[in-house]
């Protein structure tokens, strides 16, 4: 069984950890880090200058939906 826990800040990792290891569970941290390839953020960068140089608009959430009509669905 895999159970996926995501503590707020160190003291809450600290105290599960504690716990964890009072109930003699057997456990296994991992820490994902997601990392943008170059192109990735090449991109990123190219889409931000568009923007602040006035090339592409930005929309609101309900914008959004009504354009894709997602309400009905």
């Amino acid at each position: 069984m895999t159970i996926l826990v995501n503590p707020h800040n160190q003291q809450e990792e600290v105290k599960l950890l504690a716990f964890l290891d009072s109930m003699k569970y057997d456990y296994t941290k991992e820490y994902e880090i997601n990392i943008l390839s170059e192109a990735q953020q090449q991109e990123v960068l190219e889409r931000d200058r568009q923007y602040e140089a006035g090339e592409t608009k930005s929309y609101s959430l309900d914008e959004i939906i009504a354009y894709f009509d997602l309400k009905g669905k």
